[in-house]
């Protein structure tokens, strides 16, 4: 299978220079826990995580109003493309302990967002409890 055949493609992407206040109130709206950081060209130079927002905001007691995604947004960068088997896709998350992966076009905009419970319903749990248990196992970030 294709990541394209697995990957959402409603994409929310936000801007380096956007306050983090405006992507927590996105993530709530949408329900999401990560967005895709894009620079001026829209190709993804970042990430932001809900959990990002808990340890690199708040627990840091920054103004979410006055704080921008570039200050706090994880810099690594994993991704693939949608045309890539979903296998690479589960390899890179389990490598890089990412439970999510963007899948990017030739420009590197994103087309496309794979998570570790995409993966668990497509397969029933059969290899994604392996996945999860290769993801849990990263070190807490500086």
């Amino acid at each position: 299978m294709n990541c394209s055949e697995l990957m959402k493609t409603d994409v929310a992407c936000c801007k380096a220079s956007e306050p983090v206040e405006n992507i927590a109130e996105l993530m709530q709206a949408r329900n999401i826990g990560f967005v895709p950081i894009c620079g001026d060209d829209g190709s993804v130079i970042g990430t932001l995580t809900d959990r990002d927002l808990a340890i690199r905001v708040l627990a840091e007691h920054r103004r979410a109003s006055s704080t921008n995604a570039e200050d706090v947004m994880t810099r690594e960068v994993v991704c693939c493309g949608p045309d890539e088997d979903l296998g690479v896709a589960a390899r890179l998350m389990s490598e890089h302990k990412k439970s999510r992966i963007i899948c990017v076009d030739d420009q590197k905009h994103p087309v496309g967002v794979i998570s570790l419970s995409d993966i668990a319903d497509r397969d029933g749990g059969a290899g994604s409890s392996a996945l999860l248990s290769s993801i849990s196992q990263r070190e807490a970030r500086s």
